[in-house]
């Protein structure tokens, strides 16, 4: 072995074998160790129900709008939602936002301070959808309206489009009644594909600053256009539906509600 090889190696021959050794020894006599199972368990188990409440809250939400889908389709003969998701947010990207925000490791901190654990986004065919059903949903008294943002009418600098609610809703256990924070989000079809993608690019951090700047031009632009079909197709709708009005058509079953 020549001495330019000596110099590049960290550990002497056979240390490496060694420390490893030492390692996985360490961890079976201590972090696998019962005790310490016993203290994970014991001091995850919070966590793990807390989270299990933000699921629960995601259901309720989430079957308000089914109803309201359901409900409003009679009215409008077609259904306004398109799709509905839900997700709580991971304990990984959970931690790395209190850490940012410099929160306390505490559950009370965690349910006072961070309000987009549990998220249900609400994809809809028109725009109008989007204020007819947030609107239905906050008149239900089960429901309080946290917070608003309106990034359609007041998009993000990016081009990012959509309603965002904070909405505190009841969730009924075993012995408690408990009002849980829950993120929703209302797009349309088009508006949640630009999001989707332009998530996904992950642009800014992989190009020069110059090269990221001209593909963020790029995507406000294809921003821009989306809101303007957004637009058109409402339009077309508009006039469909008006045509239906000035224009009911026959019953079949004359005599019949139906």
């Amino acid at each position: 072995m020549n001495q330019e090889n000596n110099e590049n190696m960290l550990f002497p021959v056979g240390m490496e074998n060694t420390l490893s050794t030492a390692n996985e020894d360490f961890v079976r006599e201590n972090l696998m160790s019962d005790s310490f199972l016993d203290f994970v368990e014991e001091n995850t188990k919070p966590i793990d129900q807390l989270f299990a409440y933000y699921q629960c809250a995601i259901m309720e939400v989430e079957t308000k709008f089914k109803v309201l889908d359901e409900s409003l389709s009679v009215e409008l003969e077609r259904n306004p939602i398109e799709s509905i998701k839900t997700r709580v947010k991971s304990v990984d990207s959970l931690l790395r936002k209190m850490k940012k925000k410099n929160i306390p490791l505490n559950l009370q901190s965690i349910e006072e301070r961070i309000n987009d654990i549990a998220g249900v986004r609400v994809i809809c065919s028109f725009p109008d959808d989007i204020y007819d059903l947030a609107s239905a949903f906050l008149a239900q008294d089960d429901i309080t309206l946290i917070a608003k943002k309106d990034y359609i009418k007041d998009p993000k600098p990016s081009g990012y489009r959509s309603l965002h609610l904070i909405v505190e809703v009841p969730i009924f256990l075993k012995d408690e009644k408990r009002n849980m924070k829950v993120e929703v989000q209302f797009r349309t079809i088009a508006m949640d594909f630009w999001a989707s993608l332009e998530h996904k690019l992950h642009y800014k951090h992989d190009l020069p600053p110059e090269r990221a700047k001209a593909l963020a031009d790029e995507l406000r632009d294809c921003a821009e256009r989306i809101e303007n079909l957004d637009q058109r197709m409402q339009a077309v709708r508009n006039e469909i539906a008006t045509y239906n009005e000035e224009n009911p058509k026959e019953s079949e079953f004359p005599g019949f509600p139906f």
